[in-house]
């Protein structure tokens, strides 16, 4: 896993990947075990994860783009895929932004158990993407 910092509070001396841990331990509730818990699996689905703190709070996980964000709410952790539209979700994760043509979230409740299975694929599968789409970007030879 690498860590970037990208936003004002990483540039006053603490790192994206600190930022989450105090924002797990602030919450100091099902939403911060929740949090950390879906942290856990996007780390195990994607061992090169980068972790970045973005727009003045937003923890994101990227990897050659924008994986997902982990937001949260007094009512639900959210989680937004950027490119949520274009993901296969068979076990039907995707349950919030479902209007959108780009992105989709999944909103996890308090007491929702989480099919660890089919989130790893959904992060593999972003991951693949933004990876795909990397590459077609990139001049032959570089």
């Amino acid at each position: 896993m690498t860590v970037q910092a990208t936003d004002a509070e990483t540039e006053a001396g603490a790192s994206p990947s600190k930022l989450i841990d105090a924002r797990i331990k602030g919450l100091a509730d099902w939403r911060g075990e929740t949090l950390a818990h879906v942290r856990s699996l996007i780390r195990q689905a994607d061992p090169e994860v980068v972790e970045t703190w973005k727009w003045r709070g937003v923890p994101v996980w990227e990897h050659d783009g924008i994986i997902c964000t982990g937001e949260t709410y007094k009512a639900v952790v959210k989680l937004t895929f950027a490119k949520g539209a274009a993901l296969e979700d068979p076990a039907v994760l995707f349950n919030s932004s479902l209007e959108g043509n780009t992105r989709r979230a999944i909103d996890i409740p308090e007491g929702a158990k989480i099919d660890e299975a089919a989130f790893k694929a959904v992060i593999r599968a972003a991951v693949a993407l933004n990876t795909e789409k990397s590459s077609k970007m990139k001049p032959k030879g570089a």
